[in-house]
């Protein structure tokens, strides 16, 4: 078994992009000092630049689209649980009764 991933917080990520960003240090030499690798380092800057306050939303977490897409996956079910109920009442008092 290989040695467990490490994980960082949202604001540790947060500052190693704006340490990059305002320090005109190279990626490497940046991500050394804070003990990560410089794919990590490339990942978040990457990360950041693309989503900006929204990145890096944690495990467990969803961005605000991901959230409304759940809530409306959720919502669409129940509507479509609704809808089969109402079927088969509907057929139930569509039959005749002696």
């Amino acid at each position: 078994m290989g040695k467990p991933q490490p994980t960082y917080t949202k604001e540790f990520k947060q500052q190693a992009v704006a340490l990059f960003e305002t320090s005109g240090k190279s990626k490497t030499h940046i991500a050394r000092d804070l003990g990560i690798s410089d794919s990590a380092l490339s990942k978040w800057c990457k990360e950041f630049g693309e989503r900006g306050a929204e990145a890096f939303p944690g495990k467990g977490h969803l961005t605000a689209i991901e959230e409304e897409m759940r809530r409306l996956q959720r919502e669409n079910e129940i509507l479509r649980q609704e809808r089969d109920i109402l079927k088969k009442a509907m057929s139930i008092f569509a039959q005749p009764h002696p």
